[in-house]
C-alpha cells in the first residue's frame, strides 16, 4: 500500500470514529453527512467560553435567556439572549453600581447565581448577595426594578445562595432552596415574588454529603416525573433524582445516580461539568442543557480563564435523563434557526459613544466610577489615582493580538496605563504599559517575570500584547503600523493556572488600565486581524483536525471531502483590507474558500488557489479580498481533494 492509500485509508477510519463516537454521546449524525463539510450544522464547546459560572437557562417562544454568578464582575448580573442556544449576546446589566450599596465589594462577594425565570407574567432574577433578593422586568432587555430582599422565616430558614426557580406544568413558580452542605428545600413564590405556602424540606438529600454541596439545584418535569438536579461543588460532579410527587417524603424520590455520561474522549479539557441549568424541550422533542466546567488538560492548565458554559443534548432513557459527555468532536447544533449573533467573544471598541458598551465590567465598585466616554469625544478616560482603574472584557480566547492607542503624560514611577490582564482579586495579572523611571519607559510584565525598555513615543504611544497560548508578547509603536518588539515574551502559566481559593471565583479579563494618573485610550481592539492567526486557534470546525510538525499545531483536512475551521471574532477595523495571507503547504492543487459570518448565508470573502508546494514545503499565498470591516466569525473552507493534503499554519489580514 503506498503512502496516499494508507493516508485515505486512515482519514476515513477518523470519520468512522468520529460518527460511531457521535452515536455513543446520545447524537446521531446528520442524515446526509456531506453537507456538514459545506454547511454549519454543527459546533463546538465551549459555547460561552471564558468566565461564566453557575448557569441558569429560559426558554420563552423562539428566545432564550441565560443569566449566572457575577461574584464581584459588575455592573452585575448580565443578562444574554440567543435564538440558537449556541450563539450568545449581551442584552442587559440588571444590578448597576449605583443601586448595589448592600453588595460586598470584595473577592468573592458580588452576587452569585442569577437566577433568570418567567411566571405571572414578568421577568425575574433572584440572586444572592448577604441574602436573597429578586429584581423584575417586563422585558429581559429590561429596565429592571429595584432589588427587593426575598423575606424568609423560621420554619423556612436562612435561604443561603445558588437557588434556582422551578415552574410547575400549572404555571406554579417554587424557590429550590439551597443553604450550606444539608440544606435542600421547596418553597411556593407568590405573585409578589415573595415566599408563600409551606416549605417541602428535602434536607435529608445530602444529610451523609453524598454530593458534596448539593450546590446549585434545579428541577425540570417530565412525563409526570419531577427531576432535581444536584451539583457536587466546584471542581466537579452532577447528579439526579426524581419523584412522582413533591413531597418531603424520601421514600417517594430515587437517587438516578451521575447526570453526565462516562467521558469517551481523552482530548476534552472540560472533564467535570457540572452546576447545570434545568434541561429544557425543543419544539422536535429534544432536551438541552448548558453546565460549567473548568479547563484543563494534563499538564496544560487553563482554571484561571475560570468556569466555561458548554452545551449539552440530554439524552433520555425511558424516564431517566443523561447528558451527553463532553468531547472534542462536532455536535449537531439544536434544530433552530440562525440567530444572526457572532460567537461569543471579546468586542472591540472605538469610544465614539458616550454610553460604555454592556460587555465592559469593572473588578470593584470604584472603578465602575474612574472612567469617562464624554471628557474627550472619541477617548475613554481612565481616572487612576492611588487606586487602580480599568475597564475589562471576560477573556474568551488563548490566541489573540489586543492593541490600544493611549495618551498619559507620566512623571513618575507611580504613573501606570496600558493592556491589562487579571482574574479576581487582582493578585496575579499580565500587562504591557508606559511609565516613567528616569525617562520614559514600556514594561511588559506578568507576576514576577518583567521586560523593561525605553519608550522612544513619550506621552503618546500604541501597545499590543499578543497571546500565543502561555506566551505573551509585547509591541509597542508609533503610528499603529510598524511595530518594534518589547523583547522575549513573559509566561502567563500562574494567571492561568488554578489559583488559590480559585482566585475568588473570577475568571480571567483583559482590557486597559491606568493608575497613579489620568490617562486616554483611543481605542481596544481585540483579535486584530492584521497580526497573524493561528489556525489551530478555532472556535467551530468540521473535517479537519490539528496535528505538530517540528512542535509546532497546524490544521489539515482528515477525510477527501475537505473541511473547515472557524475563527471567532476577528477584527477588521474601519478600513476594507487589501488581501489576506495564508501559510499553507500542500502536496497538490487545493482552494480554500473564506466566509464572513457563515459558510452558506455568509459572504464569502476570496477564493485562494493553493499550488502544489511540495511535501513539507511551507508558502505564503496571498490574495485580494472582497470589501469587508468590523468584527467577523471568520470561516475557512478546504474544497475537497486529497485528505491531509492541505495543512494551514496560520492566516493574516494586510492592509
Amino acid at each position: 500500500m503506498n503512502d496516499i492509500a494508507m493516508k485515505s485509508m486512515l482519514k476515513n477510519v477518523i470519520v468512522l470514529f468520529f460518527l460511531n463516537s457521535m452515536t455513543a454521546y446520545g447524537q446521531q449524525p446528520l442524515k446526509n453527512e456531506s453537507l456538514n463539510y459545506q454547511q454549519v450544522n454543527t459546533y463546538m464547546n465551549p459555547v460561552l467560553p471564558g468566565d461564566h459560572p453557575d448557569p441558569t437557562l429560559i426558554r420563552i417562544g423562539k428566545d432564550f435567556y441565560h443569566c449566572g454568578s457575577s461574584f464581584h464582575f459588575n455592573p452585575y448580573l448580565p443578562i444574554y439572549h440567543s435564538t440558537d442556544m449556541v450563539h450568545w449576546e449581551i442584552i442587559s446589566r440588571v444590578v448597576p453600581s449605583s443601586k448595589a450599596a448592600f453588595v460586598a465589594d470584595r473577592p468573592s462577594g458580588g452576587i452569585w447565581q442569577g437566577a433568570i425565570t418567567y411566571f405571572y407574567g414578568s421577568y425575574w432574577i433572584y440572586f444572592s448577595s448577604g441574602g436573597q433578593w429578586f429584581c423584575k422586568a417586563d422585558s429581559p432587555y429590561g429596565p429592571w426594578s429595584e432589588p427587593v430582599q426575598v423575606i424568609t422565616n423560621p420554619v423556612t430558614g436562612p435561604l443561603g445562595y445558588d437557588n434556582s426557580i422551578f415552574i410547575d406544568d400549572d404555571g406554579k413558580p417554587y424557590m429550590v432552596i439551597k443553604n450550606g452542605q444539608k440544606v435542600n428545600r421547596l418553597q411556593a413564590l407568590g405573585k409578589d415574588g415573595q415566599l408563600t405556602d409551606t416549605v417541602i424540606n428535602l434536607d435529608w438529600i445530602n444529610q451523609n454529603l453524598q454530593y458534596s454541596w448539593a450546590e446549585g439545584p434545579v428541577m425540570c418535569k417530565r412525563n409526570g416525573w419531577y427531576f432535581y438536579f444536584p451539583a457536587g461543588d466546584v471542581s466537579g460532579g452532577q447528579y439526579v433524582m426524581r419523584t412522582r410527587e413533591l413531597t418531603a417524603d424520601s421514600t417517594k424520590w430515587e437517587r438516578l445516580g451521575e447526570f453526565f455520561k462516562p467521558i469517551a474522549d481523552p482530548h476534552t479539557g472540560f472533564r467535570r461539568p457540572n452546576h447545570i441549568a434545568a434541561p429544557l424541550q425543543l419544539e422536535d422533542g429534544t432536551w438541552w442543557t448548558i453546565g460549567q466546567s473548568y479547563e484543563k488538560y494534563d499538564p496544560d492548565d487553563w482554571s484561571g480563564s475560570g468556569r466555561q458554559t458548554s452545551l449539552y443534548p440530554v439524552i433520555w432513557e425511558a424516564d431517566r435523563p443523561l447528558g451527553m459527555a463532553p468531547t472534542t468532536a462536532p455536535v449537531p447544533k439544536p434544530n433552530l434557526p440562525k440567530s444572526g449573533i457572532a460567537w461569543r467573544s471579546v468586542l472591540s471598541d472605538y469610544f465614539d459613544s458616550p454610553l460604555l458598551k454592556l460587555d465592559w465590567h469593572f473588578l470593584n465598585r470604584k472603578a465602575a466610577g474612574s472612567y469617562s466616554l464624554t471628557d474627550r469625544k472619541g477617548w475613554v478616560r481612565l481616572k487612576g489615582d492611588t487606586s487602580r482603574a480599568h475597564l475589562v472584557q471576560k477573556e474568551t480566547d488563548h490566541f489573540y493580538t489586543a492593541i490600544t492607542k493611549m495618551e498619559m503624560d507620566a512623571t513618575d514611577s507611580l504613573a501606570k496605563a496600558g493592556i491589562y490582564l487579571t482574574n479576581g482579586n487582582q493578585k496575579v495579572m499580565a500587562r504591557l504599559y508606559s511609565t516613567y523611571d528616569n525617562g520614559n519607559k514600556l514594561v511588559l510584565q506578568c507576576d514576577t517575570a518583567i521586560r523593561i525598555i525605553p519608550n522612544p513615543y513619550g506621552k503618546t504611544v500604541w501597545l499590543k500584547i499578543e497571546r500565543n497560548g502561555h506566551e505573551l508578547y509585547g509591541y509597542y509603536s508609533s503610528n499603529g503600523k510598524t511595530w518594534m518588539s518589547a523583547g522575549l515574551p513573559v509566561s502567563t502559566i500562574n494567571l492561568d493556572k488554578t489559583q488559590p481559593n480559585y482566585n475568588s471565583w473570577v475568571g480571567t479579563s483583559v482590557g486597559l488600565f491606568a493608575e497613579g494618573k489620568m490617562a486616554d485610550f483611543d481605542l481596544f481592539v481585540c483579535k486584530d486581524g492584521y497580526s497573524p492567526l493561528p489556525a489551530h486557534s478555532y472556535s467551530n470546525y468540521f473535517g479537519i483536525q490539528i496535528i505538530t510538525e517540528n512542535s509546532k499545531k497546524i490544521i489539515t483536512s482528515s477525510t477527501e471531502n475537505g473541511g473547515w475551521f472557524m475563527l471567532s471574532g476577528v477584527e477588521l477595523g474601519k478600513k476594507t483590507p487589501r488581501a489576506i495571507e495564508i501559510t499553507v503547504s500542500t502536496e497538490t492543487k487545493a482552494t480554500v474558500e473564506i466566509w464572513a459570518d457563515d459558510l452558506s448565508t455568509g459572504k464569502r470573502l476570496a477564493v485562494i488557489s493553493v499550488p502544489d508546494t511540495g511535501k513539507n514545503n511551507w508558502q505564503v499565498i496571498r490574495k485580494a479580498v472582497s470589501k469587508s470591516t468590523g468584527h467577523h466569525d471568520l470561516y475557512f473552507r478546504i474544497m475537497p481533494g486529497t485528505p491531509a493534503s492541505v495543512k494551514i499554519s496560520s492566516v493574516q489580514f494586510i492592509q
